[in-house]
């Protein structure tokens, strides 16, 4: 039988564990927009070299699991001794630091993705116009491409957070103790994982609640910023044409008689 008794005296424990959680899942979208933006504009640029180079790590990345990019990230690089006596391993054997790495690395290629699609998706004309007043392409991309490319990409890249949030579970895999690792160890403590999964669950489904609606918001705030008309506005504009063209035929009906 549910034990609610557990299920709630366990949630304070579980939530102790939220500033592990949040900032590691901070660090993967700063990570993933670090990487994901320069990658984006080198994919896009006239060099065939470096777009092929894009390409392989977009697909890479996007073609195989998180998770094993992870274990190949922290388990892996161990296994090889130059490493273990490089600079690097201070960095690789930190098990936070291995999981920003792999995660942001993951995120980054996604989130790539999203902007190039989104960068491509802008009217020509626009751009063309641009150039015609004789703006440079720096220009272009920051006052032109990029404001209509943000409002275009934003739904996909809020769907990319939120799976961001939801993968840093992964992390217990190795060791950290987010709140998926905090619910393992409280369940091998208790031997009831239903109570204590349901409130992990309900602590992210809280979590990821909060976060689309920030994304929400930012939607509507980017939408007026740049114009972008909502319903209401559009239902307007309807209304207002069918006014407009009817009374512009009761005109011609009356010039007529």
């Amino acid at each position: 039988m549910f034990d609610f008794s557990l299920l709630f005296s366990s949630l304070p424990k579980l939530l102790s564990s939220l500033p592990v959680t949040l900032e590691l899942f901070a660090a993967i979208v700063a990570a993933g927009i670090g990487i994901g933006v320069p990658v984006a504009l080198l994919g896009l640029g006239d060099s065939k070299i470096l777009s092929g180079c894009v390409k392989f790590y977009i697909g890479a990345f996007r073609g195989t699991p998180a998770l094993v990019q992870l274990f190949f990230l922290y388990y892996g690089f161990g296994q090889f001794t130059f490493i273990r006596h490089s600079m690097l391993w201070p960095v690789l054997r930190d098990p936070f630091m291995c999981a920003v790495i792999a995660l942001g690395m993951n995120s980054g290629a996604y989130t790539a993705r999203i902007l190039m699609g989104a960068l491509s998706a802008v009217p020509k004309g626009i751009v063309e116009a641009a150039e015609a007043l004789g703006l440079s392409r720096t220009s272009i991309l920051t006052k032109i491409k990029a404001p209509i490319a943000v409002r275009i990409a934003l739904p996909a890249y809020a769907n990319e957070t939120i799976l961001n949030l939801k993968a840093t579970s992964l992390a217990s895999t190795v060791t950290i103790m987010e709140l998926t690792g905090t619910s393992k160890l409280l369940v091998s403590e208790t031997y009831a994982p239903y109570e204590i999964f349901v409130g992990a669950g309900l602590v992210y489904l809280a979590m990821t609640f909060v976060l689309a609606q920030l994304f929400r918001y930012l939607e509507l705030l980017v939408g007026r910023k740049t114009g972008k008309p909502d319903s209401t506005s559009r239902r307007e504009k309807r209304s207002s044409s069918v006014t407009l063209q009817s009374q512009n035929s009761s005109d011609a009906q009356a010039a007529s008689h």
